[in-house]
């Protein structure tokens, strides 16, 4: 097979890499933070992730990446980690409640 028929590879490795990064992307571009100020705290934590061994640059690039955007937005007074703690409560309870292959929904009450 020549290298013009073959797929490229996707640019993220599951669906919610992708909506981590646009979220950042988003809150950036609506004023939220600057990116510079992005990559110092991002750097930041990536440099105390992979401390004790190496980043793969999938789910563990991306925890630290949504990690990163809640501290932010914490220290900004956008949020509060009670307010991201019982929203990722609810997101587990919907998701361990939910049958295998239907959309999961959060509860009104929780956002």
């Amino acid at each position: 097979m020549t290298d013009a028929l073959q797929r490229p590879e996707p640019a993220f490795e599951a669906p919610w890499h992708a909506q981590a990064f646009a979220l950042a992307v988003h809150l950036n571009e609506s004023g939220l933070f600057t990116w510079p100020e992005w990559v110092e705290r991002f750097s930041a934590g990536l440099r105390q992730a992979g401390l004790s061994r190496e980043l793969n640059g999938g789910d563990d690039y991306f925890t630290v990446w949504l990690a990163t955007l809640q501290r932010l937005m914490a220290d900004q007074g956008h949020t509060d980690a009670g307010e991201v703690e019982r929203i990722r409560q609810g997101w587990a309870e919907a998701y361990l409640s939910t049958p295998h292959g239907a959309p999961v929904h959060l509860p009104d009450d929780v956002i």
